[in-house]
């Protein structure tokens, strides 16, 4: 069975925490983000390396993307943000190509991906988009793009609104609230 698209609009956790996974990025420093999400990274790359592969395969509920498949995304999810960071710091005020996260599941066949593999390239991934983040100058973190859908954002606001994905899918995998993540 195939997981319904979430297409709500995500960019209010840039102005209030996020009930679901106690994620609140509003007063986070740009430059802190990539610290945070270094961490995080190091949750995901242990709990895909070292859990049992078929637990990490299997769904919760036919509806819901399984670990692994939540692994994947957040793996895609450093890789899309570092490239649009790099863009955003390259070219003024940029607009994304718009990325259909579901279909790029399918595409990839998230669901058939070895876990461990996916673990180690999550954490390169991070290690790459967290690079950008420590050698954006601090006269660059108000550059600005913006989503094909219009949403405007600053390299800062990017970068917090970033931090809440891979978080928020840490806590649908374990449940654990953001205080709790360590």
């Amino acid at each position: 069975m195939t997981i319904t698209p979430d297409d709500k609009d995500w960019t209010w956790v840039l102005e209030q925490p996020c009930d679901e996974c106690g994620c609140d990025t509003t007063d986070i420093a740009g430059a802190e983000v990539a610290n945070r999400l270094r961490a995080n990274a190091g949750q995901w790359t242990t709990l895909l390396t070292s859990g049992d592969p078929a637990e990490l395969k299997s769904r919760p509920t036919p509806e819901t993307w399984s670990a692994l498949e939540y692994g994947c995304h957040v793996r895609g999810v450093f890789v899309k943000f570092g490239e649009r960071l790099q863009l955003m710091l390259r070219e003024d005020d940029p607009t994304f190509e718009n990325w259909d996260q579901d279909q790029t599941a399918l595409d990839k066949h998230y669901d058939q991906q070895d876990p461990a593999t996916v673990g180690r390239d999550l954490d390169t991934a991070a290690q790459n988009c967290t690079a950008v983040l420590d050698g954006v100058p601090e006269d660059q973190w108000e550059r600005t793009g913006r989503r094909s859908n219009g949403s405007l954002f600053t390299v800062a606001s990017l970068s917090r609104y970033l931090l809440h994905d891979p978080v928020h899918h840490l806590h649908d995998v374990t449940g654990k609230r953001y205080a709790e993540q360590s």
